[in-house]
């Protein structure tokens, strides 16, 4: 296996994709959309599996789910509407916080999509949110800062490379201004973050396995459909929930996949 590793340098994208292209691979494997995307503009013929894109027919890299033609498939990593379950949570275990700011990457499709979808749920949930767009680490100490001046605020992280990029830096703003946060992933969790739902990855990578198989046996890309997922977890981490003062409902615990202590 060769492997490239870009680090949230945009820079890298394509000077890699060309150089795993040039390798001349029987098959790619590519985490998120704008590496596949970099990737399908380096080679129209070479099989690309993705895993973790939320919009696949969005981004323009496939023609559907069910028939995506050309050299791309995969695995999907959640729907747009999920954004209205991470709302529902944080009411849930901060019934007072009337603000949530919504940390987002607005140069991507899926960055888009989520804050359009949460912020449509939002009114029926009683929570006022703001979107808060991010491209380094400089960006996202000054905005958490500046919202986190009010009363009855929390955070929702939604799924991007940045977020995964700068992982223990939200993690450690969300816990300096007393911010409860709602990620997308558990590793956020895992990591220091108060709570999380979202898909299996290990589970992803699993199925995206097969589909390599698959392909190094013969199948063609555009004749394996995109999968969405297929199991959800509920992860909580009651050490952070105690240092910032909340009480996680035992209804919520009973849930959860997975409870951090």
């Amino acid at each position: 296996m060769d492997v490239r590793w870009t680090a949230g340098v945009a820079d890298r994208l394509h000077r890699y994709a060309a150089e795993l292209v040039a390798l001349m691979p029987e098959v790619i494997l590519a985490d998120g959309a704008v590496g596949v995307s970099a990737l399908q503009g380096a080679t129209r013929s070479v099989p690309i599996i993705f895993v973790a894109v939320p919009d696949p027919v969005g981004a323009g890299l496939v023609n559907s789910l069910a028939r995506p033609g050309g050299n791309v498939t995969g695995f999907t990593s959640f729907e747009y509407g999920m954004g209205g379950k991470w709302l529902e949570l944080l009411k849930q275990i901060a019934p007072g916080v009337k603000r949530a700011a919504v940390i987002r990457d607005p140069a991507i499709t899926a960055g888009i999509g989520q804050w359009g979808a949460i912020n449509a749920v939002a009114p029926s949930v009683g929570l006022e949110v703001i979107p808060m767009n991010v491209r380094d680490a400089d960006d996202i100490e000054h905005a958490v800062a500046a919202f986190a001046r009010g009363a009855n605020d929390g955070l929702i992280v939604t799924g991007s490379g940045l977020a995964v990029l700068h992982r223990d830096l939200i993690v450690t703003l969300a816990a300096r201004h007393k911010l409860p946060t709602v990620y997308y992933d558990r590793y956020f969790v895992a990591a220091g973050g108060l709570i999380s739902y979202g898909p299996d990855y290990l589970e992803i990578y699993r199925q995206a396995a097969g589909y390599v198989d698959r392909i190094l046996k013969g199948e063609k890309p555009a004749d394996l459909p995109v999968q969405a997922p297929t199991k959800y977890e509920l992860v909580v981490n009651l050490k952070t929930a105690k240092a910032l003062g909340i009480e996680i409902p035992p209804t919520l615990l009973a849930r959860a996949d997975e409870v951090i202590e």
